[in-house]
């Protein structure tokens, strides 16, 4: 082969590598382009969702700690003429009661998801119980269980939930809710106290065999509780009756 043939194809191979470098280059500057935009976009979201979720928390505390502000308010009368203000009373624990429920519907209605709004309707709930609703009482705690599912405010629920159905008069749902969250021993609940709380349940209910048998095992299992002392007062009310 001739030289400047030879020359011609060393120079058409250089060519060839150098283009194809070239497009290599440029094809990674747009990958490096497109993965550096979408970094950005990913962060800037990621930055809008933790900004808005801090947002939020600040909202549902600042409403939640409203309607602590109503339950923990002064009872009494209001302050004397010429004196300075004590801050918020009410003058019965009902009307506390009452105005506390309110505020704590609000920011659980606000931000039923949150921690603070999850709080908030059980605190509803408490209340509503308190006021002698036991309807409005059951349906705030299954929403809380709804949203906290076994978690200490979902169990809590749970209980409270066995006796607002107690005080409604459903004894049966509420035996074998508190049988159900008895059996939960490495729980957060206290055992004695849902045993103390189911059988005075099968008292209202009319049975006394259940109720004396539950307490008696309280007595026994849990010999130091300070349930015991009531458990054993049940006792010796049924055998006298």
């Amino acid at each position: 082969m001739k030289r400047t043939e030879r020359h011609h194809l060393k120079e058409n191979e250089l060519r060839t590598f150098a283009r194809h470098a070239r497009e290599t280059v440029d094809s990674r500057r747009r990958e490096s382009t497109v993965l550096i935009v979408l970094l950005v976009v990913v962060g800037a979201i990621a930055a809008g969702y933790f900004g808005w979720r801090e947002h939020v928390r600040t909202k549902a505390h600042a409403l939640l700690a409203e309607a602590m502000t109503v339950q923990d308010a002064r009872i009494g009368p209001p302050p004397a003429p010429g004196t300075p203000a004590a801050g918020l009373y009410f003058p019965t624990e009902r009307e506390r009661w009452q105005a506390a429920l309110t505020k704590f519907k609000i920011a659980a209605d606000a931000y039923p998801s949150s921690d603070a709004g999850i709080y908030a309707r059980y605190q509803e709930a408490a209340l509503s119980l308190a006021l002698g609703s036991p309807t409005g009482a059951a349906a705030a705690y299954q929403r809380v269980i709804a949203g906290n599912g076994d978690g200490f405010y979902g169990q809590m629920a749970r209980l409270g939930l066995a006796e607002a159905q107690a005080r409604a008069g459903q004894y049966d749902q509420a035996i074998n809710a508190f049988k159900e969250l008895a059996q939960r021993k490495d729980g957060p609940l206290p055992v004695d106290g849902i045993l103390m709380q189911l059988g005075r349940t099968y008292l209202e209910a009319g049975k006394r065999a259940d109720a004396q048998q539950t307490f008696n095992r309280l007595v026994e299992e849990y010999p130091e509780s300070p349930f015991t002392a009531d458990a054993k007062r049940e006792l010796d009310t049924l055998k006298k009756t």
